[in-house]
């Protein structure tokens, strides 16, 4: 059997040496193809908060998800869902290049930041995209301005 490889170079050696361990041919030429993706969600799936119907929100979509006790809202430019899964469990799905936790209940989008308020308390508030305000709170406060080299 002949595999083409569409990996990233820091994997392509051990991938190959793998697979010709187990019989199986690297060759660029090959109609199989074994690649290798980012790992993180490019899409959740939530519920409508009007109809409780499933719905499909693109990661990028979403402005910042907010958990309310076993609650969880995922808020985007236009609506708000539900999410059924604890807000670690998202966390862990979604790109941290993309996102950011800014307290023990919310998580930002970066991209849709844009205002930063600091205050005295060594806070932050942050005013996103949808004109919604969220707190950067102090437990987060020095991994929030690392990220943005504040």
């Amino acid at each position: 059997m002949k595999i083409r490889l569409n990996i990233n170079d820091g994997d392509y050696e051990r991938i190959h040496n793998e697979l010709i361990q187990h019989g199986i041919e690297p060759d660029d030429s090959a109609e199989l193809v074994l690649s290798k993706v980012n790992g993180f969600a490019e899409k959740l799936v939530v519920k409508d908060t009007s109809t409780n119907e499933r719905v499909i929100v693109s990661c990028g979509d979403i402005v910042y998800i907010e958990s309310y006790g076993h609650m969880i809202n995922v808020t985007t430019g236009n609506a708000v869902y539900y999410a059924n899964e604890r807000l670690y469990k998202i966390s862990e799905q979604l790109n941290k290049t993309d996102f950011l936790r800014i307290s023990n209940s919310v998580i930002v989008s970066k991209k849709h930041i844009k205002k930063i308020t600091p205050t005295l308390s060594m806070k932050f508030i942050l005013t996103l995209s949808n004109e919604s305000r969220v707190d950067v709170t102090r437990s987060y406060y020095h991994s929030f301005k690392e990220t943005f080299k504040i």
